[in-house]
């Protein structure tokens, strides 16, 4: 095997295996791939831009399963993409002026509680509080933050959802559906300024689909809403770790 197609069949497995298991907790697995692309040799935003397209190609795969089965509530996600559409590419375009790794720290606390209340709270799952303003400013909070770190903002929304009272399915079907519509605008932004790998961009965007697929059909037919809750705190405090690990350059 050539260097260079060990080097894309590496991306392609890798990809494949955190797509899958992002997917069935209903987020995309960019917030697990860029700091691993980076670590890879990738410059970062070209990282950023990769993993946020991946994002993208895995949710539309899940939602799109998500719809035929008539399991998907776009009423609901609509506040949460007219906000996240607006704000992520400002976030994306922020991404060359702000101090990136002030805004990673806050991020590794938020994932760090969310994870410690979603594990440790037994409170039963029914929405509490819906109104539709407190969804736009998630969605624009969410937008801005993902935007700016270059990636997807399911990880963040989908505690908040469930912390607010949602069922984990409802959750993570409604948020697969929303991250295309911030991934997409950001991606658009960074190829303003990123040189794209296109060879790179097809190879991982494949895995990116079966893995969407793979993941999806998993969390839909063998995992209960408790399951996902746990497997979603579990990735989220991996992921806090990995962030925690490259912030301090160990």
């Amino acid at each position: 095997m050539s260097p260079e197609l060990l080097h894309y069949t590496i991306y392609f497995f890798l990809t494949l295996g955190l797509s899958t298991l992002f997917s069935m907790g209903g987020v995309g697995s960019a917030i697990g791939l860029v700091p691993i692309f980076s670590m890879m040799g990738l410059p970062i935003n070209l990282a950023k831009a990769i993993g946020l397209f991946i994002n993208s190609a895995s949710t539309i795969t899940a939602s799109v399963m998500n719809f035929f089965r008539g399991v998907l509530d776009i009423r609901f996600a609509i506040p949460l993409i007219v906000s996240i559409m607006i704000a992520t590419p400002v976030g994306a375009w922020l991404s060359q002026y702000v101090q990136k790794e002030v805004v990673e720290w806050i991020l590794v606390a938020f994932l760090v509680v969310s994870a410690a209340l979603l594990l440790f709270s037994n409170r039963e799952q029914k929405v509490v509080y819906d109104k539709a303003w407190v969804l736009y400013v998630i969605g624009t909070v969410v937008g801005l933050i993902s935007g700016t770190i270059g990636v997807g903002g399911g990880s963040l929304i989908m505690p908040l959802l469930i912390l607010l009272g949602f069922d984990a399915k409802k959750a993570a079907y409604a948020i697969s559906f929303v991250i295309p519509f911030s991934t997409l605008g950001a991606f658009a932004t960074y190829l303003s300024f990123v040189q794209m790998d296109w060879v790179l961009l097809g190879v991982v965007t494949v895995a990116a689909i079966i893995g969407g697929y793979v993941g999806d059909f998993i969390m839909h037919y063998r995992l209960t809403p408790k399951q996902v809750k746990r497997l979603i705190a579990i990735v989220l405090l991996l992921l806090s770790a990995k962030m925690i690990y490259k912030l301090l350059g160990v």
